[in-house]
């Protein structure tokens, strides 16, 4: 990927389009003329910027800068160009155009990393799906900063060169010093127990309430939890990470690649392993929760791919928020159009909300009054639309604990389980589906579509006519129809039962009765 023409170079290195990489190619040629520096080919202001940082590194880093006409093109030109990963790849090819650097040593290799004004290598966002851009263009050598190594290792056929600075690149090129490849490959954690959350052991009482987050937590399905103030429904939401399943190769890297971009891999960190549980404040603007702005970036819903979103205080959030989330819900995926261009990001996440009954939480409590009017409660309900909850599939309500259970009263009650034996029935439903589903292209209950459900939803007689009973006394919408058939079989999963029984169906109904009362 090199060509050494005296005073022209090139070499690669890569640019985001959304969540995925593109491979650019980037041209040094320097000519006669005033001293100066002209990067073309849709540079941002990042990297226009690049040309102060080059220029003092090099010269830090103990080179001699070329005092000619440099012009630099990023090819292809017809695409913007962003980001500080391009300090690296221009500084190289303008020291190969210049022979400070062996030209020839540039080819079939990459470059990433962003300069300091001393020379050093700081580590960049997006290094993980950058990297994979550049592999599937042919590229097998990468040099990149240090601190993007391990989040980039997971990447096999990629030879990983981690630099500390510039001087540490140049010796690698010319030979004197070459720079040790990283070896190190990602392991997956032997046990998929979390010890960050709260076990659902700790939490008193609420037996129902747990036995609706395993349902959730088994296909990926959405619920809401309705209750008074204290009744723990914060606090049961935390501890659902505690029981969601182990996550695959394919989900980790998808993650690890959202994750990458925003640059909130944790150092030393390689694939992210833990399945995410985002939780938005409700002053989050539409943009944040969902995913755009003028630079697309992906939102708290695509940060919750594969994992959770977390809504405490549902009413709270701003209407256009919630109402921007319809389409995620239903679609499993954010689109964004741009004039320039249409990009995609993934949203298959678990949304677990959380609301009070009314306006001072205290509406159908038996000992406290509530004090807020009609009009206060219909307003209230009213901040969440009738389409957004017909995406819900399940709602719990939620009544305050008891004294006995608070002080441990019940603490040797039979069939307590603990969120280490919940998780164990949850793995056991979802490789259920997983198995089931393996020439579908889905892994959950939660993904069906309307001819799949007809086909691994199907109902005895009784459940049949239990459903139409339902169906006609609620007056349930197609929407819902469905969501009560995708949570009966995710019943029937968790009880180990190959078909769909009326029992599965009323436990299924039960929930979306509560549902259908707010």
């Amino acid at each position: 990927m090199a060509l050494g023409k005296g005073l022209y170079a090139k070499t690669m290195t890569g640019s985001l389009l959304g969540l995925e990489g593109e491979s650019v190619v980037v041209e040094a040629d320097l000519s006669p003329g005033l001293p100066s520096m002209t990067i073309v080919g849709l540079p941002d202001a990042s990297v226009r910027e690049a040309r102060e940082r080059i220029r003092t590194a090099v010269t830090n880093g103990g080179f001699s800068f070329p005092m000619k006409r440099i012009t630099v093109n990023l090819s292809p030109a017809d695409v913007k160009k962003e980001g500080t990963h391009f300090d690296l790849p221009i500084a190289i090819c303008v020291m190969a155009a210049s022979g400070a650097v062996p030209a020839e040593t540039l080819k079939n290799c990459g470059f990433l990393g962003e300069l300091s004004l001393e020379g050093n290598l700081i580590a960049i966002k997006g290094a993980l799906p950058l990297a994979m851009g550049l592999q599937k263009q042919g590229i097998r050598d990468l040099v990149l900063p240090q601190g993007n190594a391990k989040e980039v290792s997971v990447l096999e056929n990629l030879r990983i060169y981690p630099a500390g600075n510039l001087s540490e690149v140049e010796a690698h090129l010319a030979g004197t010093w070459p720079i040790e490849r990283y070896l190190e490959r990602p392991r997956k954690p032997t046990t998929g127990k979390r010890t960050d959350v709260v076990d659902f052991a700790a939490v008193a009482g609420q037996e129902g309430v747990k036995r609706a987050l395993q349902i959730a937590a088994a296909a990926a399905h959405n619920i809401l939890m309705v209750g008074p103030p204290g009744a723990g429904k914060t606090m049961m939401a935390k501890c659902l990470p505690g029981i969601l399943p182990a996550m695959s190769y394919q989900e980790s890297l998808e993650i690890t690649k959202i994750y990458s971009i925003i640059g909130e891999v944790p150092e030393g960190r390689g694939l992210l392993w833990e399945r995410p549980f985002r939780s938005p404040h409700h002053s989050v603007s539409a943009a944040a929760l969902v995913g755009g702005g003028g630079r697309p970036k992906p939102g708290e819903v695509s940060l919750a791919h594969h994992g959770v979103l977390f809504l405490d205080e549902l009413p709270e959030f701003r209407r256009n928020a919630l109402e921007g989330l319809r389409q995620p819900m239903e679609d499993r995926q954010v689109s964004i159009s741009r004039v320039s261009s249409a990009l995609s990001f993934p949203a298959k996440f678990m949304l677990v909300a959380a609301m009070n009954p009314c306006p001072c939480g205290y509406l159908g409590d038996a000992l406290r009054r509530c004090s807020c009017t009609d009009h206060q409660i219909k307003q209230y309900h009213s901040k969440i639309s009738g389409p957004l909850l017909d995406r819900i599939d399940l709602c719990v309500e939620i009544l305050p604990v008891g004294f006995s259970d608070l002080t441990g009263g019940s603490q040797v009650k039979p069939g307590i389980k603990n969120s280490e034996a919940l998780r164990k029935e949850v793995e056991a439903a979802r490789s259920i589906q997983i198995e089931r589903y393996t020439k579908e292209g889905i892994s959950c209950n939660a993904e069906l579509s309307y001819e799949l459900i007809k086909k691994y939803c199907s109902l005895d007689s009784a459940g049949t006519e239990l459903l139409r009973t339902a169906f006609e006394k609620f007056g349930l919408s197609a929407r819902g129809h469905q969501k009560i058939l995708k949570v009966s079989r995710t019943i029937a999963d968790l009880e180990g039962s190959g078909s769909i029984q009326s029992v599965h169906v009323a436990e299924a109904l039960r929930y979306r009765n509560t549902l259908l009362r707010r």
